[in-house]
Formats: structure tokens, sequence, C-alpha cells
């Protein structure tokens, strides 16, 4: 297994007697994609900013590329493409001369920054307003332009808060596949509250919930936390439904059935597993056995709304009540 690209060990912020972050462990590989989840003050940004050294942890470490953050900055974020929430730019600048100046700054030039910028140009589909002055440029725009910031000088490791945020659907469609790209042969950490993000980008994610990580899995492993984990959907004609219902609560593995009505006489019925144990060959078995005439089966993954919901909503409520 490769080392990890970013490590974080007993991370810890306070911002006097408020804990923004509290003793969180994790590690980035090259690959993977990792989101970031929580509500609102769940402590995301202020992570991420201790990742890249803009924030300085009360305790604890971070190391990037092996390199540790406190004791070497300068080299560990020469390693880092970041993108922040509300990326500043330089209003009277124009795509071209902030990113000129970007490289610059990285200690790029010459034909390796004008290569450079020209890739990203297409990458990331700023040529339409390539010398353009950035105040009048969209939301949108800005948001590819800070993304293309991050990433002009090919770093080995990204942090971006929110990288689609202000974008429409086919511009997040293109971010989020020029990110899988990027996964190949960078470790990539995105914090994002659009939930079908993690399962459109992110290999891995980690639930944060006031300040602590509540949980760190894969989309499905988090998936199959929650309670309709493996359920069993069956659409039928209403007359059916009924009697094929409490068929299914004979199946020794079924916890529950609901009937859920639907129109044009269809209903909707529902089995739940004990534990979310697999049960689709025993509902087909019933089927087959039955000769229920079925118009639409399928199982479920588990909602990742709900398990978010479950997992940070004492969190909502405690910011809510003012405690946080």
């Amino acid at each position: 297994m490769p080392e990890p690209m970013i490590e974080a060990v007993s991370l810890s912020k306070q911002f006097g007697r408020i804990v923004a972050v509290d003793d969180i462990s994790f590690s980035v590989r090259v690959g993977e994609v990792l989101g970031f989840l929580g509500p609102n003050g769940a402590g995301k940004t202020t992570t991420m900013r201790m990742l890249t050294g803009y924030l300085r942890p009360t305790k604890g470490e971070v190391s990037v590329c092996g390199i540790n953050m406190l004791s070497d900055p300068v080299k560990a974020k020469a390693k880092i493409g970041y993108l922040p929430e509300g990326a500043p730019l330089y209003p009277e600048m124009t795509p071209s001369t902030l990113l000129r100046f970007t490289g610059q700054a990285r200690g790029m030039g010459g034909e390796e920054l004008a290569n450079r910028m020209d890739a990203i140009a297409d990458q990331v589909h700023l040529r339409e307003v390539w010398d353009q002055s950035i105040e009048t440029l969209s939301k949108g725009y800005k948001r590819r332009l800070g993304l293309a910031q991050a990433i002009l000088h090919d770093p080995q490791v990204l942090i971006l808060d929110e990288p689609t945020d202000g974008l429409d659907p086919n511009q997040k469609r293109e971010v989020r596949q020029l990110v899988r790209d990027m996964a190949r042969s960078k470790a990539i950490i995105i914090s994002t509250h659009i939930l079908e993000e993690v399962n459109a980008v992110c290999t891995r994610a980690v639930i944060l919930a006031q300040g602590r990580i509540v949980a760190d899995g894969t989309p499905s492993e988090l998936e199959s936390m929650a309670s309709d984990h493996n359920a069993v959907s069956i659409l039928l004609p209403r007359p059916e439904a009924s009697g094929f219902a409490q068929k299914l609560q004979g199946i020794a593995s079924v916890r529950t059935v609901q009937v859920i009505d639907r129109e044009e006489d269809q209903c909707l019925v529902q089995a739940y597993p004990i534990q979310g144990s697999p049960i689709l060959k025993e509902v087909t078995d019933l089927i087959r056995d039955q000769k229920v005439s079925i118009l639409e089966l399928r199982q479920e993954p588990g909602r990742l709304d709900e398990v978010f919901r479950n997992l940070t909503l004492p969190a909502e409520e405690t910011i809510q009540g003012g405690q946080a």
C-alpha cells in the first residue's frame, strides 16, 4: 500500500472556548478522493485550512507527502493545490494575467508556464473569457478560475472546498470528471454539501459533526448504515398488494413490510430486512412461487441522506440552540 500523501494526527482547533475541530485523525493516499461531509459548523473548512497551513492547529500534526506542515510549511505547501471557499481573485486582472501571476509566484516561468496555462485554459474551459476582466465574470467562471489556479502547478495533493459551488449541471459534470481523472495520480480532498457528489466522485467519505469524525468509509459502506439498506421494493397492481405483503412478512429474514399507494391503481410494497441482510433471493423466489404480476423490482442500496441526518442531527440541534 502506498504511503499517505496527506496525514492528520490528533488534529484539534480551538477558538477561545469553542472547539471547532476535536482530535481527528485520517490519511489520504494517491488514487483516493476523500469527501468531507457535515452540517454547517461541523469543522470541514477549519480542517482544510489546517491541512493547507492556513491555520495553525491548537494541537496535532499535519504532513503532506511526508513533509511536516509545522516544521517546513513552505516545502509542504508547494505540494498542495488549494481551492478555498470563496477563492480570492483580483477583479482587475484577467484569467490569463492571474494565472501567469500565480505561476510566477510558484516559481514557474518561460515555456513551462506558457504550456501549463494553455493546457489549463482548455481543461477548465476558460478560453471564452481568457482576456476578460475577472470582475465581469459569472460566479461559475470565477469558480472555474479558482480551480485553475489550484491545479496550475500540477500538485501532488489537491484540497478543494466546494469545487462545484455555483456551477450549472453541465459544468458540475465536467469538474467531477476532471477530479476523477486527476485522482489517478493525486490525493484529493473535497468538501461538499451535495450528497450526490459523494457517489459521483469520492472513493471514501468522512462525516464530521461537532468537530469529530462520526463516520469514515466508502460510499457503499456508509449507505449500508441506512435503515433501508438491502430493502426490496416491488411495484405491483393494487389488488395483489395486500395479500403479497402478508406473504412477504412470513419470510424469516424480513423485519417489516410497508404498502404505499401509488397512482393508476398501483402499490409499492417494501420489504425491510433484519440487520440489513440480503433478502432479494427470498423475495424473488416468493414472487415466482406466487406467480405475482410485478411491474418493477429493485434492491435499495441505502440512502446516504438518511445516514447523514442520523449521524449529524444532534450537531444541527446544538447549533440551532446556539451552543456551538
